[in-house]
């Protein structure tokens, strides 16, 4: 028998990974230019001037946080599109060639890369360890005289395991001397380390990378893409010319503004948040091992922010299926994903966690908890006065239910 639901529903909200609360100071910064500074940034008018100075300003703010100059900064409609305009806009450059990516890439990259498959071009997915990391090795082993792109995620969106993006960025321009080539250029799909890692372009020697603002306490819709000076992309979106010729369409002055707060505010932020964090989760783990038997750990230790996000816990609850155990939360005010928000229509088990060599039982009932920055013990405590008791009503009336022999981690 379920627990009783509580009179009042509290909601308990644990999916930061697919899109956070925007933070009231972003909200304050963006207000004026819905309704009182509303004019078109490209009019020379002065209303227009004055928001172009906005996105100007906006534009300056995050090339500080990256370390770059403002005309590398192009602004787009969020990380999918910023993915898209940085594979595409490389690969259509040239009339074919080879791209590397992993097996754990977001869709927003993979789904792209595959695009160019049929197109013609050669694509090499490479294979991560058991904790979600790509060897360092397999890049250069994948190296090819004709390699135009390798796009690495800095971190993953549903195991929250941190790439070796530094060590990498080293190597390709290793290779490019010793070769005296352009290519291959190097991006990664930023979204997910924006609040928690370094974005400093020249320390991770990347020439594009990708963020967007509803993952960083931010407005939805809205994103950016770094392009390192001189490296040329072929536009997606053709129009006004905007944003440098490189994306067409009249400027989301609100969303743009708010961006660049939003940004400054997680990067100034994150090494106090990140040892909380940190902290809060090691406490959700220990609590979660103690009540529920039968756990395994997805994705790298929880100790150390170099190989892990601090605020990512996935964790297969073996034998139940993760939507059934997800829905049962959400009757109780539990919010938290089955994995990526991008991908939560399709009921396939996760391909980061069977990437990870994990059977398709630990993809099925895999939980991701990502903390935010008003997740509170509390909360944690509120969670666990539930979890235990749902875990075992489904493991009752699982199908799968001590089926098959599982170890637990």
């Amino acid at each position: 028998m379920f627990p009783k639901k509580p009179k009042i529903r509290k909601i308990v909200y644990l999916d930061n990974a697919a899109t956070t609360a925007m933070d009231p100071r972003v909200k304050k910064t963006m207000e004026p230019y819905f309704s009182d500074l509303y004019g078109n940034p490209s009019g020379i008018y002065e209303m227009g001037r004055t928001v172009n100075k906005v996105l100007s300003e906006a534009r300056g703010k995050i090339a500080k946080v990256l370390n770059t100059q403002p005309d590398n900064i192009i602004f787009t409609g969020g990380g999918t599109e910023s993915d898209n305009l940085a594979v595409f806009g490389i690969a259509q450059m040239e009339t074919g060639g080879h791209i590397i990516t992993t097996k754990v890439e977001h869709k927003a990259v993979l789904g792209p890369v595959k695009r160019m498959e049929k197109k013609g071009f050669e694509a090499t997915y490479l294979n991560v360890d058991g904790e979600g990391r790509i060897n360092i090795n397999d890049v250069k082993k994948a190296l090819k005289k004709n390699t135009i792109l390798i796009s690495v995620m800095y971190a993953n969106n549903e195991i929250g395991t941190v790439q070796p993006i530094a060590e990498i960025g080293k190597m390709i321009l290793k290779w490019r001397k010793e070769n005296n080539t352009k290519y291959p250029y190097f991006h990664t799909d930023a979204c997910q380390a924006a609040g928690a890692l370094d974005l400093d372009v020249e320390k991770l020697h990347v020439d594009l990378l990708t963020f967007n603002g509803s993952k960083i306490y931010g407005p939805k819709g809205v994103g950016a893409l770094y392009k390192r000076k001189g490296v040329d992309i072929q536009p997606q979106i053709l129009g006004g010319g905007q944003e440098f010729g490189l994306r067409s369409g009249t400027e989301n002055v609100p969303g743009i503004a708010g961006l660049a707060k939003a940004l400054e505010l997680v990067q100034a932020d994150k090494e106090k948040e990140n040892k909380r964090l940190i902290k809060l989760r090691a406490y959700f783990w220990e609590q979660l091992q103690k009540n529920i038997p039968k756990l395994h750990l997805n994705g790298s230790k929880l100790d150390d922010i170099k190989t892990r996000l601090p605020n990512n816990l996935n964790v297969t609850f073996l034998d139940i299926e993760g939507e059934a155990l997800l829905l049962y939360l959400d009757e109780y005010g539990i919010v938290c994903s089955t994995g990526s928000a991008c991908n939560s229509v399709s009921l396939d088990p996760s391909y980061v966690i069977t990437a990870c060599g994990l059977p398709y039982e630990y993809a099925h009932g895999s939980l991701r908890f990502t903390l935010g920055k008003n997740t509170t013990k509390t909360d944690i405590d509120y969670v666990m006065k539930y979890l235990p008791w749902i875990v075992g009503e489904l493991r009752k009336i699982s199908p799968v239910n001590c089926s098959l022999n599982h170890s637990t981690t």
